[in-house]
């Protein structure tokens, strides 16, 4: 069944956009001019940046380029998931040690808060509601995998995480087949657009230039160049995650990986009646080829995962379309988790690119030589992370600047941390698409033996991806 013939509203940016509207471009950068920092980047990276920088330094002229508009990318196609999860923890702690990445994962836990904050100061309705995270194991491996999770979690100082047997999963949430699931009060619901629609406005309320339809084709120390002409000035702040590889020199620097969703109609009183959700907890669990979902402000579940996961040479989409294919796979899981939905109608589809390096590790870095920073790679945990990121920039601009000193940010193990390059193409494509493929060939064989070990096609495929 086409997208069309079903009545789907298929790209149109998200199911978000669709909701809360479009948002009005601002104007474009009218020639050459200078800044003292120049941000790269109108997503969540890019505005948290401008506005911790302008609480810190009200003083300092901050100019921010966006190729199209605030939010355009993942910040307003993600799936709303306010929480504590950061790409690389583990590699970190290899690294580092234990307790360096425990501090890592204590700066996400509090970020959660931050953000929560920051939108209520600044006035932000962005639906946001703390019910925490919650991700369920339906098979014999999915929960030795929830359970070894579990303990590293505690182990890395989380301890308000809870276990849940089948029992109390399903009073929480009555998902088919759940055997199990582990609970994070670090954890939110939210809607992304009306978050980044108010850090905007909050931003250029603090005094921040931000100019819209600008694409930055070049950035070089102490230059940011776009066919409008080019911004000079003493720092600049790549901020770009999943449209890196559209600069130049960025080709190979974080692999743009391509992430879908849907969204149902609102659901009826009775149909949430017998699905439970009450506490409207994120939602997702431990196959390889994972999920993701929420209970939307509006009472609709928007639900995601991976479809056609990667387009070859790092393409990005244009105006979130995804493949019918993909619609079809996303409604599967959706009646899988909940037969009782059979009849209920998908209303919307869009997809999106993350950033993903490849170790797998979110970067903070700012080059005191250059002036150049950046941050990224969330690998879809940037909602919250972003956040972090932003703030960990602010200092570290403040202390080359001399206007500030080392904090504890600027000590966290993911700043300055060194990343390779991707493998140029047809390997980066093979790679990726041969991952994932192998990834759901491991879940269907764990579904099917019904083996508490998890399956060794999987462990053949973090190999190829670099992640451990």
């Amino acid at each position: 069944m086409s997208s069309a013939a079903s009545g789907i509203v298929n790209g149109g940016i998200s199911f978000w956009y669709a909701d809360d509207g479009l948002p009005v471009t601002r104007e474009p950068l009218a020639g050459d001019t200078s800044a003292d920092i120049v941000i790269v980047g109108g997503g969540y990276t890019g505005l948290w940046t401008a506005y911790y920088l302008k609480k810190a330094a009200p003083f300092l002229r901050i100019t921010l380029l966006e190729q199209k508009f605030c939010g355009y990318g993942a910040s307003g196609r993600n799936g709303g998931w306010l929480y504590n999860g950061i790409a690389g923890r583990d590699r970190y702690a290899k690294l580092h040690g234990q307790n360096a990445a425990a501090r890592l994962q204590r700066a996400m836990n509090d970020t959660v808060d931050e953000v929560i904050r920051a939108a209520a100061d600044e006035g932000i309705d962005a639906g946001i509601h703390k019910g925490g995270v919650l991700e369920v194991a339906r098979t014999p491996a999915q929960l030795a995998r929830l359970k070894a999770f579990h303990e590293a979690e505690l182990a890395f100082g989380e301890k308000d995480r809870e276990l849940y047997g089948a029992r109390q999963t399903a009073e929480r949430i009555r998902i088919a087949d759940a055997v199990g699931s582990t609970w994070t009060p670090h954890g939110a619901r939210l809607h992304p657009v009306k978050l980044v629609k108010g850090l905007a406005a909050a931003v250029e309320a603090l005094g921040v230039t931000i100019h819209e339809s600008t694409p930055v084709t070049e950035i070089r120390p102490k230059h940011a160049v776009t066919p409008y002409g080019t911004v000079r000035a003493p720092y600049v702040l790549r901020c770009t995650e999943g449209f890196t590889a559209s600069l130049k020199g960025q080709k190979r620097t974080w692999l743009p990986m391509n992430s879908s969703m849907i969204a149902t109609e609102p659901l009826t009183d009775d149909q949430w009646e017998t699905i439970g959700w009450n506490g409207r907890e994120t939602l997702g669990d431990m196959a390889h080829a994972y999920m993701y979902a929420q209970r939307t402000p509006d009472g609709r579940i928007a639900l995601g995962g991976r479809g056609v996961p990667y387009r070859y040479g790092s393409r990005t989409d244009h105006d979130g379309r995804t493949q019918d294919a993909t619609i079809e796979a996303l409604r599967d899981i959706l009646v899988d988790f909940f037969p009782q939905l059979t009849g209920v109608r998908v209303e919307h589809a869009w997809s999106g690119v993350l950033g993903v390096p490849r170790d797998w590790c979110a970067t903070v870095t700012l080059d005191r030589s250059t002036g150049l920073g950046w941050a990224g790679g969330y690998v879809g945990s940037g909602v919250a992370t972003t956040n972090l990121a932003a703030r960990t920039l602010r200092d570290l601009v403040q202390r080359d600047s001399g206007q500030g000193t080392r904090t504890q940010l600027t000590d966290l193990p993911w700043v300055n941390h060194k990343v390779r390059r991707w493998e140029p193409e047809p390997l980066r494509w093979l790679g990726v698409h041969g991952m994932y493929a192998t990834y759901r060939s491991a879940d269907r064989r764990e579904r099917a033996s019904h083996s508490a070990g998890s399956s060794r096609l999987a462990r053949v495929a973090d190999r190829v991806a670099g992640r451990h």
